[in-house]
């Protein structure tokens, strides 16, 4: 399956997801605010907030990760992105009075100092493991070119237990994952898998 299909099915998945749940955890398939929090909580490790900063979202759902941001008082300039036209829709609603934000229904980034991408690659519905895996190679190259300070993302982790495995996710291996960036990418990586998830985050800083 290339690339396009798997990017079409994404986008309704999850404008199925917003559609039934609205903007909320549930509408971008996260069990909890306080999960999703402790998520985002891991991915901004990755910003220096000693200044001003810009910031990539690629998958941003609702705008979640940019309410976060304000509620604390970060110094920053947002790029929200999603494939679902649903989710952007939602996303304007939310914060339509915001100076700072801009969403775009699209994964063509802007560079921005940094990206996150929070949840983006754990469902893989029906694609086959190897060929999500490759889309997901795919996508860290692109925000890796659109990043010029750094970049966080986050996948659910192959050490779950068994029997809370679900078919249509995707469960990887954070040391793959870990070595690949390390080669690829920079040498200043960080992998985080001491929180209280069944998932892993992976930091790769460029500005060290």
């Amino acid at each position: 399956m290339d690339s396009e299909k798997i990017k079409e099915k994404v986008a309704e998945y999850y404008t199925r997801k917003v559609q039934e749940w609205g903007p909320t955890p549930q509408g971008v398939d996260w069990n909890s605010r306080e999960s999703h929090e402790i998520r985002i909580e891991q991915l901004l490790k990755i910003c220096d907030r000693s200044g001003f900063f810009s910031l990539n979202d690629l998958g941003c759902g609702y705008g979640a990760l940019y309410g976060y941001m304000i509620e604390r008082k970060y110094d920053f300039e947002y790029h929200g992105y999603d494939l679902s036209e649903a989710m952007i829709e939602k996303a304007h609603t939310s914060y339509k009075n915001a100076d700072n934000c801009h969403f775009t229904q699209s994964d063509v980034l802007e560079e921005a100092d940094y990206t996150t991408a929070c949840g983006l690659f754990n469902v893989k519905m029906d694609v086959d493991f190897r060929e999500w895996e490759r889309y997901v190679l795919e996508v860290l190259e692109k925000i890796d070119r659109a990043s010029r300070r750094g970049f966080a993302f986050n996948i659910l982790t192959r050490y779950s237990d068994s029997e809370y495995k679900k078919d249509h996710l995707y469960y990887a291996d954070s040391c793959f994952y870990f070595d690949y960036c390390k080669k690829k990418f920079s040498k200043h990586v960080a992998l985080l898998h001491d929180y209280p998830l069944y998932e892993f985050s992976i930091l790769v800083r460029k500005d060290i």
